[in-house]
C-alpha cells in the first residue's frame, strides 16, 4: 500500500480526511500513483496535473522520503520505503511571492 498526504484544499474537494492508502499494481511510480488517485477521486482530476498533458500543474509538487520529485520523469520508481508504506508520498502546495 502507498500513503499517500494531501494538502488540506485537496482532501476538502476530494472530500476525504487524512492520508489515502493505494493499492499500486507493478513498479509505483509517481505517475500509477496520480493514476490511481484520481480514479479512486475523480473531482481531484484536472488539479493535480493538467487534463490532456498530464503534467503536474505549476504550483504542486511531489515529494518522497524528503526529496523533491517534482522534476523527476514520472516513470521513475518511487524508493522502497514509499512502496512498503514506512513513508508516505506527499503532494504539497508550493508557495509563491516574497
Amino acid at each position: 500500500m502507498i500513503r499517500v498526504v494531501l494538502p488540506y484544499h485537496l482532501r476538502t474537494l476530494a472530500r476525504m480526511d487524512g492520508e489515502v492508502e493505494l493499492a499500486i499494481e507493478g513498479t509505483p511510480t509517481v505517475r500509477s500513483v496520480l493514476d490511481a488517485l484520481e480514479a479512486r477521486y475523480p473531482a481531484l482530476r484536472g488539479t493535480i496535473r493538467d487534463h490532456d498533458t498530464l503534467k503536474r500543474r505549476p504550483f504542486v509538487r511531489f515529494f518522497a522520503c524528503k526529496e523533491d520529485l517534482s522534476h523527476e520523469p514520472p516513470d521513475t520508481p518511487l524508493p522502497d520505503a514509499i512502496t512498503s508504506g514506512a513513508e508516505p508520498f506527499m503532494i504539497v502546495g508550493a508557495m509563491a511571492g516574497g
